[in-house]
């Protein structure tokens, strides 16, 4: 189970923020392809299904959300098999054996990430560019819904950042696409 806040900020705050927890130096780049069958039926079922590039590894997850977070599950795949699967598309039961669909790439967003330990969870600095877009967010993991709120809402109000809601990082991509 992922728990996770997030908001979107604008560039000044992300620098800012950047320079104030010493993650300048610390940034990576990670790639989400993201499937999904003709007629989206996952993204209409707020389910995700990507595959991730990180760190020269590959990794297939998907991802179901609830309302308190999202349950993952993750299959660690090669660099050939990913290249295959973003080319020519793949049944999603060979991976997951309780979802069975035929899916194809539709659309990819490269995020470039930094993170650092704060108050037993992780935070987040991202940088999504995807069809000549740039955004940027401030997110947080938490093992607790509540006590993870709570938190969130505290660092946003220390930085003066005003809260928007803001989608998932495959809902920007798919819906821009």
């Amino acid at each position: 189970m992922e728990i996770e806040f997030k908001t979107s900020i604008e560039k000044d705050k992300y620098l800012e923020l950047l320079e104030l927890f010493d993650l300048e130096e610390n940034i990576y780049k990670q790639t989400n392809y993201y499937f999904d069958t003709d007629d989206l039926v996952l993204s209409n079922n707020k389910t995700v299904l990507r595959i991730r590039k990180k760190g020269g590894r590959y990794k297939v997850t998907l991802k179901r959300q609830s309302d308190v977070g999202a349950f993952e599950n993750h299959v660690f795949i090669t660099e050939e098999q990913a290249l295959d699967m973003i080319e020519n598309g793949f049944n999603s039961k060979t991976f997951f054996e309780d979802i069975d669909y035929d899916v194809k790439f539709r659309a990819s967003l490269d995020n470039y990430r930094a993170s650092a330990p704060y108050l037993e969870g992780v935070l987040f600095l991202d940088r999504c560019e995807y069809h000549d877009i740039v955004d940027f967010e401030v997110e947080y993991e938490y093992f607790d819904f509540n006590e993870g709120e709570k938190i969130f809402k505290a660092l946003l109000k220390e930085h003066n950042i005003d809260y928007v809601k803001t989608k998932r990082k495959s809902e920007k991509a798919l819906s821009t696409k």
